[in-house]
């Protein structure tokens, strides 16, 4: 019987079995480094124009808050600048004020009454003087009433002192200014029709 010998022929077919598993191996390992390389750098690219993105957006941010700053630094001077128009509007109608309140306590003043001291409250007055009788008082309480500038009277005290030889009464008396209506006044300066009364 002749004897053959399969154990070179079974070795060289592992050895080449091997070099294929190598040779898959490597393939499988450079496709696997090929997709991690590219997933890696697809990622990274986007991570990147995230923060670019996110760099962007914190730069506008800090532009927008910056812009909000100036507006309110501006509305506090328009703020300022109308209290400051209050105030002055409010300065220019109490100088009128004045001077109407003024004018109509010398109007209304009776004879006989001579006024000491006259204060001013906000819409109050209050006016101390003297007199050489108390019905003249009463007589500039009710002139009062009856003006177009001043109003509700109120008497606070008279009484009687000693001037020297002379016997005088003091008195102290409060009033209102009434505020000017110009929305009343308006339709009474309407011109008259030219066709006359019928």
């Amino acid at each position: 019987m002749i004897r053959i010998n399969l154990l070179p022929h079974r070795e060289e077919r592992r050895k080449k079995q091997q070099q294929q598993f190598f040779i898959m191996l490597g393939i499988v390992v450079v496709i696997g480094a090929a997709i991690w390389g590219s997933v890696h750098t697809y990622f990274s690219d986007r991570i990147e124009n995230q923060i670019s993105r996110n760099r962007y957006l914190n730069e506008e941010i800090a532009k927008l808050e910056k812009q909000i700053a100036e507006i309110k630094t501006l509305q506090d001077q328009i703020a300022a600048l109308l209290a400051r128009k209050r105030v002055v509007e409010s300065l220019q109608s109490n100088r009128a004020q004045t001077v109407q309140l003024l004018d109509q306590l010398v109007r209304q003043l009776p004879d006989g009454i001579y006024l000491k001291a006259i204060r001013q409250t906000g819409q109050r007055v209050t006016i101390n003087g003297l007199t050489q009788s108390q019905a003249r008082v009463s007589t500039l309480m009710r002139n009062i009433e009856a003006s177009p500038v001043l109003g509700q009277p109120g008497l606070i005290e008279i009484k009687a002192v000693q001037q020297g030889a002379l016997r005088n009464n003091e008195f102290t008396l409060n009033m209102a200014l009434k505020r000017p209506q110009e929305e009343e006044k308006k339709p009474a300066s309407r011109p008259v029709s030219a066709g006359g009364k019928k």
